[in-house]
């Protein structure tokens, strides 16, 4: 649920021990999620009480007035929060609705840069030289211990036990540092990929948990299916038969830049989001297809469109450009490629694109029903205007042999005048 309104309150719930990771939170995770997200959990943090465990009850209108925001900016900060594994939201509906905010710890900066997933995402944000900057700042130097001797004491070796000092152990849930994991859905089946893959190929008890889930991760970076993936472990696996994790990295990196033009992959949203969905409970051919519009990906949405083959590169980079570049939400894409496909013989123009984009961006279309609006208000623009054009167009009238054509001059001889003046008495 995400129809929050400013008198429906809310209680933040301290779920980890927070610590001051300006750092991480500024250098590694506000590239992905933008500076207003980091904003929030920096605001929601401050509201938990002196011993930072839970807040009092709040209202969202006291969260807006401080942050100077609006609802939906809230939302969209709010889900990106949950996306990156720093929030989790509980509601109890009823007459005004009560939420729950439960904050956890970012992840280290080691977990961080070895997560795919994130790693892959913080390159692309930032591109090749302020990545490595970046990272270069949470390296451990490393000391040449070569010629050093650890002298270093055991516990054992300074504290013992007596034993009146013995007790029973009690078990107390305190406080700790608490992550969440970043939880996706990949359209991947491993148990079937694997099974298509021989044991004299892949040892298939190497492959742990872990190598499951990067597989997982890798699938659902490059969105590859159970095909691209079959292929991208078999030429990723070592004389051992097991799979090498950079092997792997680097093949679906080439792969997917040879398939995209050099291009690497960048989050965005898939959809349009949860908080920009029409609440319209009603049943019409309009509210069928705002809901179309809304929970189709633009590359399926224009997948569609072609009855026969698939979009070409140019269309794919239409597609990209209005989604990273302009940042228009999905369902408006939607909306933007279907109406230009219906005004301009189903190609999509990239000049024509842009034009039509860059003012839907600059009237901040973000909903799928307001740019339906806008799409039709030009439409019957554009008719009226044709219209006038026709009107204004002067036909051309059909015109006599002789008009415009030279006529040879001839003079009437005296016998002719006579003849001509007599017949006039008459």
């Amino acid at each position: 649920m995400d129809n929050v309104l400013p008198a429906d309150t809310f209680v933040i719930v301290n779920k980890t021990v927070l610590q001051d990771e300006r750092r991480i939170l500024v250098s590694l995770y506000e590239p992905l999620i933008g500076a207003l997200a980091i904003n929030l959990y920096n605001t929601l943090w401050t509201y938990l009480d002196h011993l930072e465990i839970i807040s009092t009850e709040y209202t969202h209108n006291t969260l807006l007035n401080s942050m100077m925001i609006t609802i939906n900016e809230m939302l969209d900060a709010r889900r990106k929060l949950e996306a990156i594994g720093l929030l989790k939201t509980y509601v109890k509906k009823g007459d005004v609705n009560n939420f729950v905010y439960e904050l956890y710890s970012p992840i280290s900066a080691k977990e961080f840069i070895n997560n795919p997933i994130l790693n892959t995402a913080l390159y692309n944000a930032l591109g090749p030289s302020e990545y490595e900057r970046r990272v270069e700042f949470f390296k451990v130097p490393n000391i040449n211990l070569k010629n050093y001797e650890d002298i270093t004491v055991r516990f054992s070796d300074i504290f013992t036990w007596s034993s009146s000092s013995l007790r029973a152990i009690d078990i107390y849930n305190l406080k700790s540092k608490t992550t969440r994991p970043l939880e996706i859905i990949s359209k991947i089946d491993i148990n079937t990929i694997l099974s298509l893959i021989p044991n004299e190929i892949l040892n298939h008890r190497s492959i742990t948990k872990d190598m499951r889930n990067y597989l997982m991760k890798i699938s659902f970076i490059y969105d590859y299916d159970n095909e691209c993936m079959i292929e991208l472990i078999r030429n990723s696996i070592t004389d051992k038969h097991t799979i090498d994790k950079k092997l792997l990295r680097e093949n679906a990196n080439k792969y997917y830049q040879f398939e995209n033009m050099g291009k690497l992959p960048s989050l965005v949203y898939k959809t349009q989001p949860e908080y920009l969905r029409s609440s319209s409970e009603t049943v019409s051919k309009r509210t069928k297809l705002i809901n179309l519009f809304e929970t189709t990906s633009p590359y399926d949405f224009i997948n569609s469109k072609y009855k026969t083959g698939t979009p070409s590169n140019s269309d794919l980079n239409i597609i990209a450009y209005l989604l990273l570049d302009l940042d228009l939400k999905p369902g408006v894409v939607n909306v933007l490629i279907d109406y230009v496909l219906k005004i301009n013989n189903n190609k999509l123009n990239k000049s024509f694109v842009d034009t039509i984009a860059a003012q839907w961006k600059k009237s901040n279309i973000e909903t799928v029903e307001d740019a339906m609006n806008i799409a039709e208000t030009e439409y019957k623009k554009r008719n009226e205007k044709l219209s006038t054009i026709k009107k204004n167009v002067v036909k051309e009238v059909a015109k006599p042999s002789w008009f415009n054509q030279e006529i040879e001059e001839t003079i009437a001889t005296e016998d002719e005048i006579k003849l001509l003046e007599e017949m006039l008495k008459g």
